[in-house]
C-alpha cells in the first residue's frame, strides 16, 4: 500500500473509550472543522485536544506549526500514553493537531485534500478507537477498514474520504507529528 501504513494493531483503547462515554460534553465544544463553509467534515463531531489557536483558524487555512492544548487534554489523561507511545514509535519531535472525531453510521467525510501545515509539515496518523466492518477509508485507489486498536500513518496530501457503512459510530483519533 502506498497511502496507508499500519504501525500497530490491538492497542488498548478501552480506557479512553470509557472516558469519552463519561464526558459527552467534550463533543463539538469547538466546531471549527465541522461548520466552516464547504467543509468535508460537516457530518462529524469533533473533540479538539491539541489545535491551533482559534484566533488563527478564523483566518482560513492554517499554516501555523504551533498548536496548544485544549480542555480535552486535561479531561482525557487516558489519551496521553497512546500519544506518547506513538511519538516514541515514529521518533516524533513535535506534536501538532490531535483531534478525536466521530462519524455516525450512514454518514461520510467527502473527498478532500488537506492543506497547510497539517499536510506539509506534519505526518498524519490515525488511531482507530471504534471502527466496525463497513467503515471505509479511501485514499487514492486504496481502501482500508480500520479495526479498533489499529494505528495507521496516512497520506493526507492525496484525495481521501470516509464512508461509514457500519452499524455504529466510527471514532478515530487524528494525530499530527513532525518526525526527526
Amino acid at each position: 500500500m502506498k497511502y496507508f501504513q499500519q504501525l500497530a494493531a490491538g492497542i488498548n483503547v478501552t480506557p479512553l473509550m470509557n472516558a469519552l462515554q463519561r464526558q459527552p460534553e467534550l463533543w463539538d465544544r469547538f466546531p471549527i472543522r465541522t461548520q466552516h463553509p464547504g467543509t468535508a467534515h460537516a457530518e462529524v463531531s469533533d473533540i479538539l485536544v491539541f489545535f491551533n489557536s482559534l484566533d488563527q483558524v478564523m483566518e482560513g487555512v492554517v499554516d501555523d506549526k504551533e498548536t496548544i492544548p485544549f480542555p480535552a487534554w486535561a479531561a482525557l489523561p487516558q489519551l496521553r500514553t497512546i500519544i506518547f507511545d506513538l511519538m516514541r514509535t515514529v521518533e516524533g519531535v513535535q506534536l501538532g493537531r490531535v483531534i478525536i472525531t466521530r462519524l455516525p453510521p450512514g454518514k461520510t467525510i467527502t473527498p478532500h485534500v488537506d492543506q497547510g501545515a497539517p499536510a506539509t509539515w506534519f505526518n498524519r496518523y490515525q488511531i482507530a478507537l471504534q471502527s466496525l466492518p463497513g467503515a471505509l477509508f479511501h485514499i487514492g485507489d486504496e481502501t482500508v477498514n480500520f479495526r479498533s486498536g489499529d494505528v495507521w500513518m496516512i497520506d493526507n496530501q492525496t484525495e481521501h474520504s470516509v464512508v461509514n457503512n457500519s452499524t455504529d459510530d466510527r471514532i478515530v483519533c487524528i494525530v499530527d507529528i513532525r518526525c526527526a
